[in-house]
């Protein structure tokens, strides 16, 4: 207990979310001690990473913003899109900031291993979110501005490929 208690005064794993990122040309805001906000240039539109260090738990939450403003005004095609995308992550999971009106990515890790093991881990959470959010991009973007039916919109994604082109 004593190991995990001086891991949580000693380790801030936004020092190592920093350096993951200070390589590459992104936006980066360190808003305080236990926050940093990166802008990642996705393939359709940016999106803001959200690092939040949370000691007393040892515990990273990270979010991830995609930019795409609701327009319509049913709410239950949101949250049918977003139960249906996210039956199908085994990472993190959708929600709804409904305060911006846009979908964001979430994830939790709770951290009890050296910074080394961690950097690791941290790279592969931001990898999954990017490509989830890419992924799911258009699909949110159909379901928040045209209010496409959510199965539907999801359709092509539930197809398997069979066969070789």
């Amino acid at each position: 207990m004593q190991a995990a208690k001086n891991f949580a005064l000693t380790f801030n794993p936004i020092d190592t979310v920093e350096n993951i990122f200070s390589t590459q040309s992104f936006e980066l805001e360190r808003r305080n001690a236990n926050e940093v906000v990166v802008e990642v240039q996705g393939k359709w539109n940016n999106m803001l990473l959200f690092f939040a260090w949370e000691a007393n738990m040892q515990c990273l939450h990270i979010s991830c913003l995609m930019d795409i403003e609701s327009e319509i005004e049913d709410r239950s095609k949101i949250f049918e899109l977003l139960a249906l995308a996210n039956e199908e992550l085994w990472v993190g999971h959708f929600s709804y900031w409904t305060e911006q009106k846009m979908p964001v990515f979430k994830h939790s890790v709770l951290l009890n291993d050296s910074e080394n093991i961690f950097e690791n881990k941290i790279s592969q959470i931001i990898d999954i979110a990017i490509k989830e959010c890419e992924r799911m991009y258009p699909i949110f973007k159909v379901v928040l501005s045209k209010g496409m039916d959510p199965k539907q919109a999801l359709y092509p994604m539930m197809m398997e490929t069979v066969g070789q082109a």
